[in-house]
């Protein structure tokens, strides 16, 4: 279910944009200060830059290569605060050992590996020249050959991102140019796979940047600054939570909403009406419904047995009893286990029937939008003394928000208050107390926007201003108070029910009075949230000033320029399937070619 203004046709981005055409008549309604999106579309483009901020960041402050940093970041799964926050604690060896990246390297040792000099593989024992042997950082040194089995071997196990060097318990990660460099010259497809898979890993490891769950799918990703439990709208149009990747639901949890829907869509409910209402065959085990007033009931297969208890019998009986049967006798197990099944069914049909009523009036609510807007142009057209309609399109807005919220509540209260996951969580009293506080504020809610339906399905085209005017304040006063009604949902919600929940996570999407943050195109600047963040968990000895690497080279990345900006680096795709190719080209390089 998506929000009716959402996608290029945004007549309402926010209720700022909304009730400002309000303000100036109403100065009692407060609007949400506006707020930059925090949100981001890494489009496939833009994918090499995201990562390259990272990267930068890291190298700069630790002054190390761009591979070393990309092991860094790998390791602490793209977290750019963690990662600090654990040098801060517990220090630059600590960090570097547990991520794989050798403290000394032997860069000068590489040099004397010429053709001149003879080196002894210590895999396959042969000798071989200089030239055809790599020693990594860790200082461990082999020939070519073996060194590209083994780079062809782990990245076709799936372990591209940190393959660690053929030494006997050597945890260090060998450098990624040189495996592009020995592999390429072999299997260039795997080459490139490799490549692809270290840039892709930005957004499978990174918890706080995931793609787009589109079908099919748009190639966005979404990168998110503070709560992974949001709900996000794609450049592409789909609305959906962040968290678990299904559609925005909203004060649903996550796996509350993973139960609702596998409940609405397997056979639970269906095998709940068969207990109900029928019985077993005692022969054939086929499920019987009973069409009469009589207790002797045959079945298909031609077995005739007693309604009351399902037990087989002959043929021959009166109006009182079967001949040869009796079950006068009270089974407490058989009665106790139907009557929960029929209490079952009978609580789930009452919170389905009202989600999917809500459902079922926002889809066809979404119809009024070209005839809400089909009576402003009508109304616009004549001779009136109101000039400013917003007020219309803010009330079908704030309509449609507000039905979404009512709509994935009643799966909410269904799991909240029954007993499939939280059980042992509060005591029957408690349950209570705490069921009568939200269906009382479920109620408020619900009777306002049927109210706030109705005003904006009248004919007010049609109207005299009078009328016009007196629909106009209705909707004005429906649209606040519904927007408050949905906060105080949402904080009871946070602060009353779900607090005290120990089993599982529970945390919902915050309500947000624009509706859904449609996200928006990654820049190529630094984040200065996450900037700031880490150089306050930095003591001031720590890092470099400038991009140098720890061997008095410029970073590959170069100072930042004036805005705070990188210095232009663009993803270059092969010309087979449009994959990203060499991570460390410089640009001026690719521009060239």
């Amino acid at each position: 279910m998506e929000d009716c203004f959402s996608g290029d046709e945004d007549y309402y981005s926010s209720d700022r944009d909304s009730l400002e055409g309000l303000e100036n008549e109403e100065n009692d309604i407060q609007c949400v200060s506006s707020k930059s999106p925090t949100t981001k579309v890494i489009t496939k483009e833009s994918l090499l830059a995201a990562q390259k901020e990272d990267l930068r960041r890291v190298m700069e402050l630790l002054s190390l290569k761009e591979y070393h940093a990309r092991t860094l970041l790998i390791h602490y799964r793209w977290d750019v605060v963690r990662l600090f926050a654990v040098l801060v604690e517990r220090g630059k060896a600590s960090l570097f050992s547990e991520a794989g990246v050798s403290m000394v390297e032997y860069q000068d040792i590489n040099s004397l590996l010429s053709s001149s000099c003879t080196i002894t593989c210590e895999i396959c024992i042969e000798e071989v020249s200089g030239d055809k042997a790599t020693r990594m950082d860790c200082g461990h040194c082999y020939c070519n050959t073996c060194w590209t089995e083994h780079f062809i071997v782990k990245i076709n196990e799936g372990q591209s991102k940190r393959i660690k060097c053929m030494a006997h318990e050597c945890h260090a990660i060998c450098d990624e140019a040189v495996v592009r460099n020995l592999v390429s010259k072999r299997c260039p497809d795997l080459a490139e796979k490799f490549d692809r898979i270290l840039i892709e890993s930005y957004i499978e490891d990174n918890k706080m940047v995931k793609w787009c769950p589109s079908t099919p799918h748009c190639g966005n990703a979404i990168r998110v600054e503070d709560d992974e439990f949001c709900e996000i709208e794609c450049s592409c149009g789909l609305q959906f939570c962040f968290s678990c990747l299904s559609e925005a639901h909203s004060p649903c949890s996550c796996l509350m909403w993973e139960h609702w829907t596998k409940k609405c869509r397997d056979e639970s409910e269906t095998v709940n009406w068969i207990t109900v209402h029928t019985k077993p065959c005692p022969k054939c085990h086929k499920p019987v419904e009973k069409n009469g007033g009589c207790n002797l009931v045959s079945c298909i297969c031609g077995q005739a047995f007693c309604w009351l208890c399902g037990g087989a019998t002959g043929r021959d009986h009166t109006w009182s009893r079967i001949a040869g049967h009796s079950c006068g006798r009270y089974k407490e197990d058989r009665e106790k286990k139907t009557e929960r099944a029929k209490r079952d069914l009978y609580r789930y049909m009452h919170y389905h029937n009202r989600y999917k009523a809500h459902t079922d009036s926002f889809k066809l609510e979404s119809k009024l939008k070209e005839t809400v807007l089909e009576k402003v142009s009508i109304s616009e057209e004549r001779e009136s003394r109101l000039r400013d309609f917003t007020w219309v399109t803010n009330g079908l807005y704030r309509l449609f928000r507000s039905r979404r919220v009512l709509s994935y509540s009643y799966p909410f209260a269904f799991y909240m208050f029954g007993d499939e996951i939280f059980r042992d969580e509060m005591t029957i009293e408690g349950r209570e107390i705490k069921q009568h506080l939200f269906e009382d504020q479920q109620q408020q809610l619900e009777s306002n926007v049927e109210k706030l339906s109705k005003f904006l399905e009248e004919p007010f085209d049609q109207f005299a201003d009078d009328k016009v005017m007196e629909i106009r304040m209705q909707v004005i006063n429906l649209s606040v108070i519904i927007d408050e009604l949905c906060k105080k949902m949402y904080d009871c919600i946070e602060n009353d029910l779900l607090c005290s929940i120990q089993v599982g996570n529970h945390s919902i999407a915050p309500y947000n009075s624009k509706g859904i943050e449609k996200a928006s195109e990654l820049s190529a600047c630094w984040n200065s949230k996450v900037s700031s963040t880490v150089d306050k968990l930095l003591p001031p000895d720590c890092g470099t000033s400038g991009g140098t690497s720890e061997h008095g080279r410029p970073s590959e990345f170069g100072s930042p320029d004036d805005s705070g900006c990188s210095s232009r680096k663009r993803a270059r795709k092969d010309s087979y399937r449009g994959a990203f190719f060499d991570l460390n080209l410089p640009a001026e390089i690719i521009d060239r070619n």
